[in-house]
């Protein structure tokens, strides 16, 4: 009777450790962070590189990879009001974007170098002067240096009939290369790039 009792006692004590030991690893788990209101995307050319890549049928190398963040329009007015004109804009939310080169390119006749890059723009409404900043792994454009640029180049963006809603950025295979479309509301602007 009294081994009973001292099993009995023993199955109290571990279970009781195993629930305070539960509790103790519950909490101390690491949560996950919020999901973020405009999430990271990226863009390859060739066009879906990774894909290709996977199913073994890349047909030209790696030539450049964009990151950026993909805020929405939710019913605002974008260009002119909630990315102004005339001021240096991260080309999306949050991280300023980043494009990396895979290989030497040319942007609108001027030659850039392989490397990463950070990509901002200052849109007015008839041109936008695109920049490639040396500075990487940023949040926003708060601490741009205009000393830092590797390149400014002016592009002419248009106006679209089908506004978008995310904003986004997507290479197009082009005949001397690739276009870097970027799109958001209603305007959409190409920045053309040989390699």
């Amino acid at each position: 009777m009294r081994f009973k009792s001292m099993l009995s006692g023993m199955k109290y004590r571990m279970m009781m450790f195993l629930l305070c030991a539960g509790i103790v690893t519950a909490s101390a788990q690491t949560r996950p962070p919020a999901v973020d209101k405009s999430p990271m995307d990226m863009s390859y050319y060739p066009c879906n590189y990774p894909v290709l890549r996977i199913q073994n049928k890349v047909t030209e190398p790696l030539c450049a990879r964009v990151v950026y963040s993909r805020p929405l329009k939710n019913g605002r007015s974008v260009f002119g009001e909630l990315v102004e004109y005339g001021k240096i804009w991260r080309l999306g939310a949050n991280e300023a974007t980043e494009i990396e080169l895979y290989k030497d390119a040319t942007v609108k006749g001027n030659k850039l170098k392989k490397g990463r890059y950070t990509m901002y723009a200052i849109p007015t409404q008839d041109k936008w002067t695109v920049i490639f900043n040396r500075e990487t792994d940023i949040w926003g454009a708060f601490q741009y240096d205009q000393a830092k640029d590797a390149l400014r180049v002016d592009i002419t963006p248009e106006k679209t009939q089908d506004p978008a809603e995310a904003f986004t950025m997507v290479f197009e295979k082009a005949n001397s290369g690739a276009n870097l479309i970027v799109m958001w509301d209603a305007v959409k602007a190409s920045i053309p790039f040989t390699f």
